[in-house]
């Protein structure tokens, strides 16, 4: 039988908090003893590499200090403002980055450049180049 504490401990001596957390989760539930060993140890590995992501992307996104919360997905397509879809979605998958390119927004007064070019931001604070 393994002692609980001591675990306990060393996970948190290890910084390993989401390992912990789902831990603590999976005592809990007297539904987790169905599962095999690989399966249950997989999601404690799954709950620790959600956590480092997002805090990761989190950490990125702090120190972009991006004006507004723009998402990619959210960006309207059919108001009419002369965008190129295509062209905005290959900017959002990010390659220019890699390509250590710059990208300029240019035109007229309330388009949505801002919210765009936070919107880019926030694509490139989810890429892990």
């Amino acid at each position: 039988m393994m002692l609980e504490q001591p675990t306990r401990d060393r996970l948190r001596a290890l910084r390993l908090t989401a390992m912990l957390e789902e831990w603590d989760r999976q005592m809990a539930d007297p539904e987790i003893g169905g599962l095999s060993l690989e399966d249950r140890l997989g999601l404690l590995v799954d709950a620790e590499w959600t956590a480092r992501t997002n805090r990761r992307l989190q950490r990125r996104v702090q120190e972009a200090h991006l004006r507004l919360l723009a998402l990619p997905e959210d960006v309207d397509w059919q108001t009419p403002r002369g965008l190129d879809a295509r062209q905005l979605r290959t900017l959002f998958h990010g390659g220019w980055i890699a390509a250590h390119q710059t990208v300029l927004l240019t035109g007229p007064t309330g388009v949505g450049k801002t919210y765009l070019l936070c919107a880019l931001g926030y694509a490139a604070c989810r890429q892990d180049v």
